[in-house]
């Protein structure tokens, strides 16, 4: 019986994957690299190793990702002084329905705290998510599965017990792997039929959930 709903942050309740995809470019091209398009969304919700070694193949130098990492987050910073993230169409309806059903929500996040936070307060949802837990609590970010794993002993839960709603591939990998019951709102990414290992229900809106029972007690045989 599922208890507890864990969702990823950016491209789930928050509508911010589109301007990492920007500045993860703009960020390069400013300091004279051009970063393809195909590595970009390999970066969304990755490790910072991984993403280290996307970087490393590309360039040929460990010096690049963190310049380029630090130069995105300076740029990001920048424009989200003057304007907000929006939250994702479905998410209102959505929480009211899963407290509804007595179901614990957090967040499960690449992001720092900090960031998380700060988007969540934006888009106006921050008090539905007093539990947020970050890559940067464990040792491997996502698609590791460490970050769920971890967020199902906060909660004192098995990974059976919650479900997870990812829109990355990098995401649902990470939930599959952890166990957890793996929902995917695809965003920037599609779902392709090579992620159904680690994907036991995807939908096109966050309010798809309500309608398709998943949530719904069943009676017994």
């Amino acid at each position: 019986m599922i208890k507890a709903v864990l969702f990823d942050m950016d491209g789930v309740l928050v509508d911010s994957e589109k301007y990492y995809k920007e500045y993860w470019k703009k960020a390069a091209k400013s300091l004279g690299y051009d970063l393809p398009m195909k590595d970009i969304m390999r970066l969304r919700s990755c490790d910072h190793g991984i993403a280290a070694g996307i970087f490393r193949d590309r360039f040929g130098d460990d010096s690049v990702y963190p310049a380029v990492q630090k130069k995105r987050r300076e740029m990001m910073r920048d424009f989200f002084t003057d304007h907000k993230v929006e939250q994702k169409p479905g998410i209102l309806p959505l929480i009211s329905y899963l407290r509804e059903k007595k179901m614990i929500i957090a967040v499960v996040t690449a992001a720092p705290k900090e960031r998380a936070r700060r988007y969540l307060d934006q888009a106006g949802i921050s008090p539905y998510f007093p539990l947020i837990l970050s890559a940067e609590d464990v040792k491997r970010g996502k698609p590791y599965p460490y970050v769920y794993e971890k967020a199902c002993q906060k909660l004192g839960l098995m990974p059976g017990q919650c479900a997870a709603i990812e829109d990355s591939p990098n995401g649902v990998m990470s939930a599959g792997r952890a166990g957890c019951l793996t929902i995917m709102i695809p965003d920037l990414t599609p779902y392709t039929e090579d992620l159904a290992e680690y994907v036991d229900h995807h939908f096109a809106r966050l309010d798809d959930i309500i309608t398709s029972g998943i949530f719904e007690d069943k009676d017994p045989a």
